[in-house]
């Protein structure tokens, strides 16, 4: 039967292969990419917008989650508490490690929240430097509304700072007796308190979409080749049609010689 090498183990094995491979390709590799052009593009028209408006009072938006206005631009009024300032580390700013530095700040409505004053670089390039204090009187700052990191590891002491690893308000607020609203602000150029300003995202669309047609190209491809080569192996005379003959091993083809010599001596004495 011509499709009986369907049923071979090495063909079911590459079958299997190709259509996992594919189903991840169209099922999770594609879609990854196309929510990550997604994302990229909300943040551009987020930053676009924000940047042509003038900040909002941070009450208008603290009634709904962060991540649905990230990149907006409110104004806080309050005060910092500097005894609940934390330094979020592993950070990189433009290719460099740096720290930023969490602190919370109490609203005149009374809710606290947690804004990112900028970075510092580290200190003999492990270390955590002098931070600025923060402002202690009364201030009106402006900053971009930011989504939470999801890192929920406990905040712990080195070199006498509270340190932390990701930007989570709950893990700030745990370790400082806190109860911290969720999601962050991120101080702009110039505003009281800032330290050095986090550069804002490059508004690029970035490789996501590209990236994402390729791996449907790849899944195309794969089942493709698979479809290919089942038609080439249905053919008369495909490669797994028949089995092929076993190779011969060196030994075997010097014995063949060796035989084929000797016969041919034995006929030559035989015509002497």
């Amino acid at each position: 039967m011509r499709f009986r090498f369907l049923l071979r183990p090495g063909w079911l094995a590459l079958t299997l292969a190709v259509w996992v491979f594919a189903g991840a390709c169209f099922t999770m590799l594609m879609p990854w990419q196309f929510g990550r052009n997604d994302e990229r593009v909300a943040q551009n028209t987020a930053l676009a917008n924000a940047m042509k408006t003038d900040p909002v009072p941070v009450d208008s938006v603290l009634g709904r989650p962060n991540a649905e206005i990230e990149w907006h631009k409110v104004s806080l009024t309050g005060r910092y508490l500097p005894a609940g300032e934390a330094i979020a580390r592993l950070r990189t700013v433009q290719g460099e490690a740096a720290f930023e530095v969490l602190t919370p700040f109490r609203l005149d409505g009374g809710q606290v929240v947690l804004v990112d004053r900028g970075y510092v670089p580290p200190a003999s390039g492990v270390t955590v430097p002098e931070v600025p204090a923060a402002p202690t009187d009364q201030v009106t700052t402006v900053a971009w509304v930011r989504a939470g990191e999801s890192d929920d590891r406990d905040a712990f002491t080195e070199d006498g700072r509270r340190q932390v690893y990701s930007i989570n308000s709950a893990v700030v607020g745990r370790a400082a007796g806190l109860d911290v609203r969720p999601g962050y602000f991120q101080l702009l150029e110039g505003q009281p308190g800032v330290v050095n300003a986090l550069p804002l995202p490059r508004m690029e669309s970035g490789p996501f979409f590209s990236y994402a047609l390729q791996w449907i190209a790849f899944g195309v491809m794969a089942i493709g080749g698979w479809a290919y080569f089942s038609w080439r192996e249905i053919q008369p005379g495909g490669a797994l049609a028949e089995p092929r003959p076993k190779r011969k091993s060196v030994a075997e083809m010097l014995a063949e010689d060796e035989s084929e010599l000797a016969t041919a001596g034995d006929q030559r004495q035989g015509r002497g």
